[in-house]
């Protein structure tokens, strides 16, 4: 294949590749404005599932519950991980240190309706022995959350400090900085990008979270992955493409935000 055919072949692989991946988001978008057809006749483009989804109190209730779920425990997630990940890259003699980096992968790669029956188990163990009694509702859920995103963390720190040049760090502890300031000073600002992106990761899967929370979360704790999928077993609900939507309008936005602030930040580098 000459030069002119591959590069079409690729051009071919790319637009295939695009439209599979964002056809169904487009779908998505372009129901949610499909209005509403009185008397069986053709809908015109309209706002009414989005009026119609601002009168819906459980579905509102359900994604304020997930937004709050999500940003406690990824801040939970992201300390706990980010504690890890350093320890472990730096602690290269700690016995069992290659143990607890396979042990990271676990609830990467576990099934996750194996993860959430574990959860159950673990907080219906401890109620029955201490009688503890919050087996469900929003505080295991902010636990278990936590716990699945700190290891995502940990693992993305780890990969970021990892093998990076220690000099910095060696050149301040002879200078007589004490190793908590060296940690803030030093290694942290180094994997700042790698924390920022273990936390985004962490708050996305905690609200995106759908087979764990419907172990813990109990009748009063819906949340909104559990209420669309609960509300798609019996019917679709035109409000859902509109509640997509939305969701897409802000993951979209928070990304233009973060590009549009890391060339800022690398052109006043260049400057």
């Amino acid at each position: 294949m000459n030069g002119a055919g591959q590069r079409r072949w690729q051009a071919l692989t790319l637009v295939f590749g695009f439209t599979f991946l964002y056809a169904p988001i487009a779908w998505v978008v372009f129901f949610s404005f499909s209005g509403h057809a009185s008397g069986g006749g053709p809908s015109a483009p309209s706002l009414y599932w989005y009026r119609a989804l601002l009168d819906n109190d459980e579905l509102l209730a359900s994604a304020s519950r997930s937004l709050v779920l999500a940003l406690l425990s990824s801040p939970i997630a992201t300390l706990l991980g980010t504690l890890a990940g350093i320890a472990l890259a730096r602690l290269e003699r700690f016995p069992g240190r290659s143990l607890l980096i396979a042990l990271l992968a676990v609830p990467i790669f576990a099934p996750e309706i194996l993860l959430g029956f574990a959860f159950l188990m673990l907080f219906a163990g401890l109620e029955a022995v201490t009688g503890w009694s919050h087996g469900k509702g929003m505080l295991t859920l902010v636990i278990a959350h936590a716990t699945l995103g700190a290891s995502v963390v940990a693992s993305i720190v780890f990969a970021r400090v990892w093998g990076r040049d220690r000099s910095l760090e060696d050149a301040a502890r002879d200078l007589g900085a004490r190793p908590l300031r060296v940690l803030a000073t030093i290694t942290i600002p180094l994997a700042a990008p790698g924390i920022l992106s273990g936390w985004l990761l962490a708050l996305t899967l905690s609200f995106d979270d759908v087979i764990t929370s419907s172990f813990l979360a109990g009748p009063e704790n819906t949340t909104l992955p559990m209420a669309i999928f609960s509300g798609l077993r019996v019917g679709l609900d035109p409000q859902i493409n509109a509640v997509g939507t939305l969701l897409i309008a802000s993951v979209s936005a928070v990304v233009i935000v973060c590009f549009g602030f890391t060339r800022l930040t690398r052109g006043a580098r260049a400057a």
